[in-house]
């Protein structure tokens, strides 16, 4: 039994670019107890190996946590197989916006502690005790409120490319960092309404609860996040308060939700939104470059990464022997973003101006 991909990346993405038939991009979570995630985690790469799946999951002993991509062929076999399961009954899937078919080249499924890392203990709250679920007319009606409380639970990175109007935007690297840091932000705002969202729902489950644990009285999530608020305008022919792109953790890296451009290039600060890693693989950091930089900087964070990733690939391999990692988010700071605090002053100052 086959557990894992023989193929390298260069192999496995050729093989995905001859595809000649569709795919389907999509999410999916949910919190439910699975006891032996061993097994779980090997039934669920074979099952999906055979309809031909491609992406990455986390399972969990409280859940499973997946980004999909589904052989158009084999979707009504792939939601079979989800309903045949006590586990995936009636799961919301949350189906990409923007979707060109290539945006997972392989199969991993990985257990993890939780489906979302948020540094709390297991029985520290309720997870189940979860905010009101708003759907898009919802969610924009409430927004209308003045004393309506909009917070991005996603990292600086994603909410930097395109975020709902007005909303806080904390400078968090990680859920786990950006839990306390709303709690702090919002803590002599118990009374006010909370509107909560993030990509497909999934961090919100868990800041909707955590909040509602720590005394907030009118915690509100957006159903199926960003993804499902996208779908909705579009369908009821909605205002889309969400500006900006959707960044999402595939090859795809972004889904464009509206036409405004609102980041800019951190290397010459001309409007992008354009995400990339850098091409130095010792390094992949990730940044926003746009394609003049890109092509001027081979598609790099610095100069130091352009001569190495021009070296030979064995040289290249000598350097990072013995070499250890630098924190990206240090690196990130230090490298592309010196000017850090004047970038969130016009941030703020925009997100006030809308």
């Amino acid at each position: 039994m086959t557990l894992y991909n023989k193929y390298d990346k260069q192999t496995l993405k050729k093989k995905l670019a001859e595809e000649s038939f569709s795919r389907v991009t999509l999410s999916f979570y949910r919190y439910v107890r699975i006891d032996d995630t061993e097994n779980f985690r090997d039934y669920l790469y074979n099952e999906f190996n055979l309809l031909g799946v491609l992406g990455r999951i986390y399972v969990a002993h409280e859940g499973i946590n997946a980004q999909l991509s589904v052989l158009e062929q084999n979707f009504d076999s792939f939601k079979k197989f989800l309903n045949d399961n006590e586990h995936f009954r009636n799961m919301d899937l949350k189906i990409a916006v923007e979707d060109d078919g290539k945006s997972f080249y392989k199969l991993i499924v990985r257990i993890r502690n939780k489906i979302v890392a948020d540094g709390l203990r297991d029985d520290a709250f309720d997870v189940t005790n979860v905010g009101n679920h708003l759907s898009a007319k919802e969610f924009n009606e409430a927004m209308e409120n003045p004393d309506t409380i909009v917070v991005d639970m996603r990292n600086h990175y994603e909410s930097e490319i395109g975020h709902f109007k007005g909303a806080v935007l904390p400078d968090a690297d990680t859920f786990k960092q950006e839990l306390p840091m709303v709690f702090d932000l919002l803590k002599d705002k118990k009374d006010k309404k909370i509107l909560l969202y993030c990509t497909g729902g999934i961090r919100c489950e868990k800041a909707s609860a955590y909040l509602r644990h720590e005394g907030f009285e009118d915690v509100n999530q957006l159903n199926g996040g960003i993804i499902h608020y996208a779908r909705q305008v579009k369908a009821e022919g909605l205002e889309s308060k969400f500006i900006g792109k959707n960044f999402v953790f595939d090859e795809r890296m972004g889904e464009r939700i509206s036409d405004e451009v609102i980041s800019v290039c951190h290397q010459c600060n001309t409007p992008s939104d354009r995400h990339v890693n850098c091409a130095n693989d010792d390094c992949h950091l990730l940044f926003i470059q746009c394609e003049a930089c890109a092509e001027k900087m081979n598609g790099c964070c610095t100069d130091r990464c352009k001569e190495i990733s021009l070296m030979p690939i064995d040289e290249q391999r000598k350097l990072r022997k013995g070499k250890k990692k630098e924190d990206a988010h240090a690196v990130y700071k230090s490298r592309l973003r010196p000017n850090l605090k004047e970038v969130n002053r016009n941030k703020a100052a925009m997100n006030k101006g809308q």
